[in-house]
């Protein structure tokens, strides 16, 4: 069983990575008897893993209520947020409750954003279901919806006392699902480990097949990347976390262009760290061989290497002006140095952006 502490100023928290979590009620300590919990989950994932979570902790005495929502990225909204807090209320759930979130990347957000709000801040526990939740979206502390003119502009930052990665889970994901995520995995050793881009360009086929040794160490290497990083900027206020947002004011905007849940979140990543990198090497600090590896890579794992064709690269701005990233009006971008290496760049003109978009279309 692979455990992975993250350290905050405030708070510090276990990942444990095994097979069978969510049988054994040690993987979600401090959880004792008579606690009282609020499971939430999405249609889809209630029938497969409702009735197992319920057994392990109903049967060592938790108290167990539960709130299934509807499935899919376009229900991240403030709709599904007052479905938990009426489900909180109608079950009388106070300050000692501890919330559970059962699915993936929107579960998490909203289930997390539910816990930093109900009075002002109550426990959760994050269960992640999906490859891009266990590797990203349900460590760190950053909880969100969507509003229709842009992606996880509401939220607030509020840590999980733990995060449970069962890899079994993994297994009944839909291949759709588990190589949107491959995109953040690759996203990591782009902007931060050039060794664990080799890993991937050697183990690819490996983690397409679902082996659980390469998945375990895939997931633990994320985690351990992603743990280094909220470490030393929590809140993103010196720049460090900033990083793993690689390709994502891109992506964003494809998201939010095409309608929530048209492009899966990594497939619109992998567009946008083409298209990052395209800008980079506008800009003189990226090599086209580079690209070609990045490229390979996102292509090898089933990811697109550019974005919709009923998008031009002027269509892009308006959205990405709209990131959190923005400072003062003036557009930021995570774009790469190297493998392995990554910065935070602002005042690129937008005619550069625009031209970098153009590249990664007909490239």
């Amino acid at each position: 069983m692979a455990k992975i502490i993250v350290k905050t100023e405030r708070y510090s928290y276990p990942i444990t990575i095994e097979t069978g979590l969510i049988h054994n009620l040690a993987s979600f300590l401090p959880l004792k008897a008579n606690d009282q919990v609020m499971l939430v989950t999405n249609q889809t994932l209630a029938p497969l893993y409702l009735k197992s979570l319920l057994i392990t902790l109903e049967g060592n005495g938790i108290k167990v209520d539960h709130v299934v929502l509807p499935d899919g990225e376009q229900y991240k909204s403030l709709t599904g947020l007052e479905q938990i807090f009426a489900s909180l209320s109608e079950k009388f759930h106070g300050r000692g409750t501890t919330l559970i979130a059962l699915g993936g990347g929107v579960i998490g957000d909203l289930t997390g954003f539910a816990a930093a709000c109900y009075q002002r801040g109550v426990r959760f526990i994050q269960v992640p279901t999906t490859l891009l939740a266990q590797v990203d979206a349900a460590i760190g502390g950053k909880t969100a919806i969507n509003h229709a003119m842009s992606k996880n502009m509401i939220g607030a930052f509020h840590q999980p006392i733990s995060v449970v990665i069962d890899l079994d889970f993994l297994q009944t994901l839909p291949k759709s699902e588990f190589i949107s995520g491959l995109a953040e995995v690759i996203k990591y050793a782009i902007a931060l480990d050039s060794d664990f881009f080799v890993w991937l360009e050697n183990n690819i086929e490996d983690l397409l097949a679902r082996d659980t040794t390469a998945l375990r160490y895939c997931i633990r290497r994320c985690c351990e990347l992603k743990a280094g990083i909220v470490a030393i900027d929590e809140r993103e206020e010196n720049g460090q976390r900033a990083l793993l947002n690689l390709g994502h004011t891109y992506g964003h905007a494809i998201e939010v262009a095409m309608g929530y849940g048209t492009w899966l979140h990594g497939q619109a990543v992998a567009a946008g760290m083409v298209m990052a990198a395209e800008t980079a090497k506008l800009l003189g600090q990226f090599a086209t061989a580079d690209i070609e590896r990045i490229k390979v890579l996102l292509l090898r794992a089933g990811l697109p290497t550019h974005g919709p064709d009923t998008m031009t690269a002027e269509c892009y701005l308006p959205y990405m002006q709209r990131d959190k990233k923005v400072l003062a009006g003036e557009l930021r971008l995570i774009l790469p140095t190297g493998i392995g290496q990554s910065e935070i760049r602002s005042g690129i003109p937008s005619h550069i952006v625009i031209k970098a978009i153009k590249h990664s279309q007909i490239s």
